[in-house]
């Protein structure tokens, strides 16, 4: 039985559109969520460095 599944056309359809979303969730440009929180917490960090070196820079009050 499964012999006769795997030389059906349903496997071949099963393969073509197994193909056809890995393509299509490949063009999206998706990001898991670990690398995005890594890139969150990578551009909080450099925010508040901005910051601290927008007040470091800016000029003090007589």
């Amino acid at each position: 039985m499964a012999e006769l599944l795997r030389n059906s056309p349903a496997a071949d359809i099963e393969r073509n559109m197994k193909a056809l979303g890995a393509q299509f969730f490949d063009r999206l440009n998706l990001v898991t969520r670990d690398e995005f929180e890594a890139q969150a917490a990578v551009i909080e960090h450099l925010r508040r460095r901005i910051e601290a070196l927008e007040q470091a820079a800016a000029p003090k009050e007589p």
